[in-house]
C-alpha cells in the first residue's frame, strides 16, 4: 500500500462491510489483514471511527500524535451497499474445517 490514506480507506470500506456482516469469514479476514497493514506499515495505533450524517471520521495515533482522518459515507458504504443489492454475488464460503478420523 503506497499511501496511508489509501490504506486507511480500503481497511475502513471493508470494516464497515465486516461490522454488518459478522458472519463473513472473507470481510472478517480482509478486514484483519487490512488492520495488520495500518499496524505494521504505517504504525497506526489506537484507531476510533465515527460516523456523522456525511462522513467517517477515524481518530488514531500516529508516532505518538493523534490524527484525523474523514471519507463521505457514501463513498465507503459504497461497498456493502453492493453487497446488499446483489447478495447472490457474495456468497459467504466457510472455512474449511478439518474432519476427525
Amino acid at each position: 500500500m503506497k499511501s496511508l490514506q489509501d490504506a486507511l480507506y480500503n481497511w475502513l470500506t471493508i470494516q464497515v462491510v465486516a461490522d454488518a456482516r459478522p458472519n463473513d469469514t472473507a470481510a472478517q479476514e480482509t478486514a484483519a489483514f487490512f488492520r495488520t497493514i495500518l499496524q505494521n506499515d504505517f504504525q497506526i495505533t489506537k484507531v476510533n471511527v465515527k460516523k456523522d450524517e456525511m462522513m467517517y471520521i477515524i481518530h488514531y495515533e500516529k508516532e505518538q500524535q493523534s490524527k484525523t482522518a474523514r471519507f463521505p459515507v457514501e463513498l465507503i458504504e459504497a461497498m456493502l451497499e453492493q453487497i446488499e443489492r446483489e447478495p447472490e454475488k457474495y456468497i459467504n464460503y466457510p472455512t474449511e474445517q478439518k474432519h476427525r478420523a
